[in-house]
């Protein structure tokens, strides 16, 4: 990846360019090293996560990134992220605590839900930027959208929901989906997306219906 210094001619911007365009039918990832079938290291799928994002409803989580061509590559051109307190990875070793920790919680359950439904398989700690005034940006993307239906971790990782992002959830369709993702998604990658939305909204709903929604939504 590259940091770019971009300008209109008046408002000057950093960006990130991602050009990784790997497949593999077998490749050993992870911090355990396990075996994943199909393997796609790919930077269409930053695109495709902020698309979701905004589908969503959740723009702000997911930084803009757009296909452009730089250097002779074709990659994700994504915008720098601004005002960076710190990562989860600083977070956590230095013992840092939220201001506002309800407003951080609420930030971190959606983190957990995009993480899921997107099925990114890279979301470590130093790609959960921190802002200054203590919003989680996510970034990297480019391991996410396997074509599986189960999520990548239990589903009782998630214990509440944003309600307006339940309710986007639960609207999703496949021609809103294949509209916003274009061509960054396959037709196999939207319905494993699609099917994973399923789960989760389901396991939401359980979880409502056994505590109520005034424990699980807000």
């Amino acid at each position: 990846p590259f940091r770019l210094s971009l300008t209109d001619g008046t408002l000057p911007h950093d960006a990130h360019f991602q050009s990784v365009a790997q497949q593999k039918s077998v490749a050993s990832t992870g911090r355990n090293r396990r075996m994943e079938l199909n393997f796609k290291d790919h930077w269409r799928f930053n695109v495709a996560a902020h698309r979701l994002a905004v589908l969503l409803g959740i723009p702000d989580m997911v930084p803009v990134s757009v296909e452009r061509k730089w250097d002779g590559k074709v990659g994700a051109m994504t915008w720098w992220v601004d005002d960076v307190l710190m990562d989860e990875e600083e977070r956590r070793k230095t013992g840092a605590k939220p201001p506002d920790p309800e407003a951080w919680a609420r930030h971190d359950a959606r983190m957990r839900l995009f993480s899921q439904l997107a099925y990114d398989t890279d979301r470590n700690q130093g790609n959960n930027l921190i802002t200054k005034d203590w919003r989680i940006v996510t970034i990297d993307f480019t391991r996410a959208f396997r074509p599986w239906n189960e999520t990548p971790a239990p589903l009782n990782i998630l214990r509440r929901c944003d309600r307006a992002l339940l309710q986007a959830m639960r609207g999703l369709t496949r021609d809103a989906v294949r509209a916003a993702v274009g061509e960054y998604l396959t037709g196999n990658e939207v319905n494993a997306l699609l099917r994973r939305r399923d789960r989760i909204v389901e396991h939401f709903e359980s979880l409502i219906a056994k505590l109520g929604e005034q424990s699980v939504l807000y």
